[in-house]
């Protein structure tokens, strides 16, 4: 019997809810969440959420509710202990991330720094 390994990342009931949703609409039970980290944005890091079929070698695979989200080496790094949310609200409904590594983050939630 073998224990449960934390994942490094987590998905909230929300966003694996959207994202199962989305995949619904796409017809495509194929498609994956891919969280990645980009250079740029107000804090120098930013956020991309993107649709994907396939996994890479070297991706972490994230299974909740269902759906799969997966994470490239580089970027999960940066997310280790975080939770990919989805929230409906003013600015409209989006993905995020609340990244505990994050040492600042901008007003949208999109961009952070380490």
């Amino acid at each position: 019997m073998s224990d449960a390994v934390p994942m490094p990342i987590q998905m909230s009931d929300a966003a694996a809810n959207k994202v199962k949703a989305l995949i619904l609409e796409e017809e495509n039970p194929e498609l994956k969440l891919r969280v990645y980290i980009t250079g740029g944005g107000c804090s120098g890091f930013q956020y991309g959420f993107t649709f994907d079929e396939k996994t890479n070698d070297g991706d972490t695979e994230i299974e909740k509710n269902g759906v799969t989200m997966v994470v490239d080496a580089m970027s999960l790094q940066y997310l280790v202990g975080g939770t990919v949310d989805y929230i409906e609200g003013l600015e409209g409904s989006r993905f995020l991330v609340t990244n505990p590594n994050a040492t600042s983050t901008c007003g949208c939630g999109s961009s952070f720094s380490v």
